[in-house]
């Protein structure tokens, strides 16, 4: 009877097991929706390249660190333009029915200038510069994050000034539930594939770049926090800052302690690009955010 009863419970725990992690469902560019693929999906079709899997890159040192599980170049290419607003929406479960499950952990945006067709490169050793990072929210106590999880998207915009070209932007999630212990992190990347036009010459700087893996250690603060539920909370970014170019002050920007009004990453409702400051906090104001839902989990909570 106790083996019935045991056999019962693990069947109803495998559905909120098995949704409890995600991907990137659609990205929305200057108005223009391209759905993505679910993982594991073989067509490729689309401008995001598609997962194996819902469940994270575990470990920084992962391959899989550049563009998400096992991701498989996509077949098509979005134009965008300097400036273009994008909406990352991330869902929930292998066939993206549920809102995104996660609500601790900072959003960041990279880009990496592909050679050739994005549709056919090989980003492995890819030099990737960081457009926007945020965390949380000014409480101290709220992650922005939150927000993806009540179903809204992380709003990113292209740089204003960059140089035209076909590129792919990266989309991560970091859900730090269970950083208390060095691994614990979980990195959600995705890559979408663009062709930016204009005629802007801006270009992030060599020491405004890295490679995935290799950008973040298993030990950085950002990715072993174990204060993550001790508010206030303060949060240092992970990887190089946010490049010059982008805007404001670079060289200070998100690989600072970020501590009352921390520095944040989430879900802008505008697409202006961030510009950091001298505490590690985006400089969006806060009207440009969604309102903020209440935490769902009392920690540690499980994945």
């Amino acid at each position: 009877m106790t083996h019935l009863l045991l056999t019962f419970s693990s069947a109803l725990l495998l559905p909120v097991l098995v949704s409890a992690h995600g991907y990137v469902g659609s990205v929305t560019i200057d108005g223009t929706s391209y759905p993505g693929n679910e993982p594991g999906d073989n067509s490729n079709s689309g401008v995001i390249r598609t997962v194996s899997t819902i469940d994270p890159v575990k470990g920084a040192t992962n391959p899989s660190m550049n563009c998400g599980m096992d991701a498989a170049l996509a077949a098509d290419v979005a134009n965008a333009n300097p400036g273009s607003q994008l909406q990352v929406y991330w869902v929930g479960g292998s066939t993206g029915d549920s809102n995104w499950p996660h609500n601790v952990g900072p959003i960041m945006h990279y880009m990496t200038k592909c050679t050739g067709s994005c549709s056919s490169y090989d980003s492995t050793n890819a030099e990737w510069f960081k457009i926007s990072e945020l965390g949380v929210e000014d409480d101290d106590t709220t992650w922005y994050q939150a927000n993806i999880m009540a179903g809204q998207p992380a709003n990113v915009a292209i740089p204003s000034n960059i140089d035209p070209g076909e590129y792919l932007l990266r989309s991560e999630l970091i859900s730090l539930q269970n950083a208390m212990s060095v691994g614990g992190a979980e990195f959600y990347p995705a890559c979408i594939q663009l062709n930016i036009g204009g005629s802007g010459t801006g270009a992030a700087t060599s020491s405004e770049e890295c490679t995935f893996p290799g950008c973040y250690s298993d030990t950085d603060p950002g990715i072993y926090d174990p204060n993550v539920y001790n508010p206030p909370l303060t949060y240092t970014f992970p990887g190089p800052p946010v490049a010059a170019f982008v805007g404001g002050d670079a060289s200070s920007g998100g690989t600072q302690p970020s501590g009352s009004g921390s520095g944040s990453s989430s879900t802008p409702t505008s697409g202006s690009s961030p510009s950091p400051t001298s505490s590690g906090k985006s400089s969006f104001p806060l009207s440009l955010f969604l309102s903020r839902p209440t935490l769902c989990c009392t920690p540690p909570y499980h994945s």
